[in-house]
């Protein structure tokens, strides 16, 4: 492997990180404290083409791969402001819909999305289904030229934010297994019968989660992506993107806090040397950063083997269990190391925190991780 990175990438990461700092940590703290979408960034970041650098040219995007959508979400969280949605909207919709959609839908939507003038957003997780996507009972009933959907679904990122949610429903039952056949919608937010709860979380980001309700929610045999019944190949398509996009996040944010922590532990002095000096201060963020170090290599594993068409569930899975813990101790060394004013709005860590507790759980938890490796890795007995 080649551990160098290329002119191009070099250039990638200057440009969305010059962008990114033009707005900084103190442009996303204000926007977490109030719950306000980062709208200014996605727009800024969209008009260059960042937002959409893994869809297709041929449908207005950067006709890139994983691999460099990864280098935007590292970059924008690396300049302290680690845009959740690019993991939704960009790596899952933009991934299911270039690979999965037909050239009518991949001409309706992917040119706005890639344009950042639009969001689709994603529906699967339900409140008795949770990690168990076989459970999942949101319906889609076929009727004439329209599908009707009803059901519940929870904990769905940026729906006031969206044009659209590209739902998970189920559409029938394997006969042979007794399985559920899933398949995928494209729902405008503004359908009759779509009901959406905002979901207050303690965590402060300046993302909303919602519960929706579809009370016989009616879309047209345009909106089923791929093949009805498809649609949980089309799925893990879209997860391990938004796994490896989700790690190089936590990557950015373990860089971001690590910076600051850094900064400030080289020049606050309360005794007779900066707090740097101390090996209870330096040892935390050094070993902070070998962990970050390690996570970057397994995220770029992970990117360049989905890239090539390789199998890269383990990796996926991997990078972000190894990203999301290592960012998590990065953040809590940064607090820290700044004492009673790592809590301080001022400096912008908490909502860090937060972003990085939250990736320790979704979009797959850290518990279900370990069951993967164990079972599909070291070919262990299911334990679940």
């Amino acid at each position: 492997m080649d551990f160098s990175s290329n002119d191009e990438h070099i250039a990638l990461r200057e440009a969305v990180r010059a962008i990114t700092a033009g707005f900084g940590g103190g442009y996303y703290a204000r926007k977490a404290e109030a719950r306000e979408p980062t709208e200014e960034l996605w727009r800024k970041l969209g008009e260059h083409g960042y937002v959409g650098i893994n869809i297709p040219e041929a449908h207005g995007g950067g006709g890139a791969g994983l691999t460099e959508l990864a280098i935007v979400c590292e970059e924008v969280a690396g300049a302290g402001c680690p845009l959740l949605l690019l993991l939704v909207s960009s790596a899952i919709s933009g991934e299911v819909i270039s690979t999965y959609g037909s050239e009518d839908q991949r001409r309706r939507w992917l040119p706005r999305l890639a344009r950042g003038e639009s969001k689709i957003v994603f529906a699967i997780t339900e409140p008795d289904a949770g990690s168990n996507s076989h459970r999942i009972s949101t319906t889609a009933v076929a009727d004439g030229d329209e599908f009707v959907l009803t059901g519940q679904k929870y904990y769905i990122s940026g729906v006031d934010e969206a044009e659209a949610i590209l739902v998970v429903a189920k559409t029938g039952t394997d006969e042979s297994t007794g399985a559920a056949r899933m398949s995928l919608f494209v729902v405008d937010t503004d359908s009759p019968g779509l009901v959406k709860h905002h979901l207050p979380v303690s965590v402060t980001l300046p993302e909303k989660q919602y519960t929706l309700h579809f009370d016989n929610v009616r879309v047209g045999r345009d909106r089923l992506i791929g093949t009805e019944g498809d649609g949980f190949r089309q799925v893990f398509h879209g997860l391990n993107p938004e796994r490896v996009t989700g790690a190089a996040l936590c990557v950015g944010i373990g860089r971001y806090v690590l910076t600051k922590a850094v900064s400030y532990a080289g020049s606050r002095q309360v005794w007779t040397q900066p707090l740097g000096a101390h090996q209870g201060v330096s040892h935390a963020l050094a070993k902070a950063k070998i962990e970050i170090e390690l996570a970057a290599l397994m995220t770029a594993r992970a990117a360049w083997l989905h890239d090539h068409g390789l199998p890269a569930g383990e990796a996926s899975n991997m990078a972000k269990y190894a990203a999301a813990e290592a960012a998590l101790a990065a953040v809590d060394a940064a607090i820290q190391t700044h004492g009673g004013n790592g809590l301080a709005v001022e400096y912008g860590l908490i909502p860090m925190w937060g972003l990085a507790r939250l990736l320790r759980i979704a979009p797959v938890n850290r518990e279900m991780v370990l069951n993967y490796v164990a079972q599909h890795t070291l070919g262990l007995p299911r334990s679940y």
